[in-house]
């Protein structure tokens, strides 16, 4: 189990690829800016419960859950098919507990199975991506990490963040058509990509 210092966000990633929990841990680290992520990485559902506080055979008894009180997990990223317990066992038995049915569960698959996304959205599951992640399914994730932390100055934060990024991109397009410009050999005034004030 490799855990990160906790920051504004803390994510679990469970898969047993260590491949996939290195991806999933570095998309979160590198997206945001302004998000901070902490993540934690386990290769088992026995594992993330176990990390949870919570044993295989238990469903609901909050006394022993220690992380509530140190390292708050905002988000459950969790892999579909893993050896002994599935990513859709681990989304019941935490949908099942009273201290952690809140924590927002995405289910990762390689395989696009109807049945089994209807099956994991209807037992709580927040969303179902197939693998790999990437970073247009990272934009997604944000509502739920917000509804997990609750707190309304978060959701200004990225839509400040946004914005920035909007700005960004549009000044890397406006370089990029200089650029073009420049290795064309384009001659007289440049066309204009936005109007004049």
């Amino acid at each position: 189990m490799e855990i990160a210092t906790q920051t504004q966000f803390h994510v679990l990633a469970v898969d047993d690829s260590s491949l996939e929990r290195k991806l999933i841990e570095k998309l979160l680290k590198t997206s945001y800016q302004v998000f901070l992520y902490s993540v934690t990485t386990v290769d088992s559902g026995s594992k993330a419960l176990e990390f949870l506080g919570l044993k295989e055979d238990q469903k609901s008894n909050a006394s022993t859950f220690p992380y509530q009180k140190e390292t708050k997990v905002n988000l459950i990223i969790t892999d579909y098919c893993m050896p002994g317990m599935s990513g859709y066992d681990l989304l019941k038995k935490i949908k099942e507990s009273s201290a952690l049915r809140d924590i927002p569960v995405v289910i990762l698959s390689s395989e696009n199975v109807p049945s089994r996304v209807t099956r994991c959205l209807e037992e709580g599951a927040e969303a179902f991506f197939l693998k790999p992640l990437k970073f247009s399914d990272l934009a997604r994730l944000e509502p739920h990490l917000s509804k997990s932390k609750n707190t309304p100055e978060k959701h200004n934060l990225f839509k400040s963040k946004t914005v920035m990024m909007k700005k960004r991109n549009k000044r890397k397009r406006e370089e990029e058509h200089d650029e073009m410009h420049e290795t064309v050999g384009v001659t007289g005034p440049k066309l204009k990509l936005t109007p004049s004030d």
